[in-house]
């Protein structure tokens, strides 16, 4: 299976061709950035197809990180996947940024549970919490950082994300203390790939997983416009 991955959720723009027959990534490409996705991203990708010497309709399907994440970057990063998939009739699947971070982790960390955990701001997190094979212990969800730390209840875990060390900043002295602390601003976007592999269409559809509603709301009408409108 080939698989084309995008990840534009956090601070990175990234794509990847993944040859999951051969068990390898055919080119990768990455760059750190916290603005300018909608103008890196479909170059990249081009760049990227061009080095794995194929074209769009070769692929099987694409993967794309769905959140949670900056709002403008998961609709730069959608919509380029969703277009992919309609242009080149195949499907699209989304994959959380949490899951991914995860990816990378579990099977690696023996029995210690990880967390994957991303800035919220306003001291809070989205955070979700998985044994180390992988097993589901909390889902994904936003709280306050203390409520995040609570998870010192499953042992001495593995802390993963951009917000992995704002987690161990705050840990508790007298709690089990991490075993590691992975402080990445973007998922591997090879992990988003094999998960991208291993997803079904039907269930992980390529659209926004949001844990909070957008901080910007659209402006109220005033009042004479709003007459207006209804008259």
């Amino acid at each position: 299976m080939l698989i084309l991955a995008i990840d534009t959720a956090l601070e990175a723009c990234a794509a990847a061709v993944l040859d999951t027959d051969a068990g390898q990534l055919l080119a990768q490409e990455q760059l750190l950035m916290k603005r300018g996705h909608a103008e890196a991203l479909m170059p990249m990708i081009a760049r990227v197809m061009h080095s794995a010497n194929l074209a769009f309709t070769s692929l099987d399907r694409i993967a794309v990180t769905v959140g949670p994440g900056s709002f403008t970057g998961l609709r730069v990063g959608i919509s380029a996947a969703r277009g992919l998939a309609l242009a080149a009739k195949r499907p699209a699947v989304g994959l959380t940024t949490l899951s991914a971070y995860a990816a990378a982790i579990v099977g690696q960390s023996g029995t210690a549970p990880v967390i994957s955990a991303i800035d919220a701001r306003h001291d809070h997190v989205y955070f979700q919490i998985v044994a180390g094979d992988g097993s589901q212990l909390v889902r994904p969800n936003v709280a306050g950082i203390d409520e995040a730390i609570a998870a010192s209840q499953f042992g001495a875990p593995h802390l993963v994300g951009n917000a992995a060390n704002i987690l161990a900043a705050r840990w508790p002295k007298d709690a089990p203390q991490p075993v590691a602390v992975d402080a990445q601003p973007a998922p591997d976007i090879g992990w988003v790939a094999w998960l991208g592999a291993a997803a079904d269409p039907e269930t992980n559809p390529a659209r926004p997983f949001y844990l909070r509603a957008p901080d910007a709301k659209p402006a109220a009408l005033p009042p004479l416009a709003t007459r207006a409108a209804s008259a």
